[in-house]
């Protein structure tokens, strides 16, 4: 990949990753999924500096499971 497709991956990967914040903001859940969403996406952003195509993957498969409703425990009892 030369630097000009690696720059649009990042561009791509940044764009998805806001919209992926603002679904997580939008979605009807307790405080304590909402907190273990936002810090998925905040790993993945620190991944995106160092591995972009494995974050874009990892930003895949957590968009495509709060598409199928799959939303990660709260970690009650």
């Amino acid at each position: 990949m030369d630097g000009n497709d690696q720059l649009a991956l990042y561009r791509i990967v940044a764009d998805r990753l806001k919209q992926a914040h603002s679904r997580v903001r939008s979605l009807q859940v307790s405080e304590d999924v909402r907190v273990v969403l936002t810090r998925k996406l905040l790993v993945i952003t620190a991944a995106a500096k160092h591995d972009v195509a494995g974050a874009a993957r990892r930003l895949d498969r957590l968009m495509r499971d709060l598409e199928e409703g799959r939303f990660p425990d709260d970690g009650t009892p």
